[in-house]
């Protein structure tokens, strides 16, 4: 049987709204320009952290296994959004910095299309309703 999920999430008053998710607090809420207080990010973008989360997680835990020397990995994430309503991201590209002395290119490629192919499912779901792309970039440190 298929593992399911449960949240539930509480009206906090204005338009801000927060989950307990695993003992974990998370809230969002609206900016003060479109009617909420702006005490905590907004819905949307969490799917951007959703996304690098995901897909770090995926990569680090290859680079390690490919035994690969790195001292930090940062995702960017550039998601483009509709003008009309229901305003969505129809784009997100994805660019994985990877900081490291002789960092093997081919390496980090194969456990980047990984996560994407196979592993992140935050992608697999993305990919269903948006274009998605990335690129990765060494940075010698």
């Amino acid at each position: 049987m298929a593992e399911k999920h449960t949240i539930l999430t509480k009206w906090k008053g204005g338009l801000a709204f927060e989950t307990n998710l695993d003992g974990h607090v998370i809230r969002v809420d609206a900016p003060v320009e479109k009617g909420g207080q702006n005490s905590a990010p907004g819905p949307k973008r969490l799917m951007m952290v959703a996304l690098s989360g995901c897909t770090g997680m995926d990569v680090v835990s290859l680079l390690n296994k490919m035994r690969v020397d790195f001292d930090k990995v940062e995702i960017e994430v550039q998601g483009d959004v509709t003008e009309e309503h229901p305003m969505h991201y129809f784009k997100m590209h994805v660019i994985y910095y990877v900081y490291g002395k002789n960092i093997p290119l081919e390496k980090v490629q194969k456990a980047v299309q990984k996560s994407e192919d196979l592993y992140c499912g935050v992608r697999a779901a993305y990919a269903k309703g948006m274009e998605m792309s990335s690129e990765i970039r060494i940075v010698e440190s």
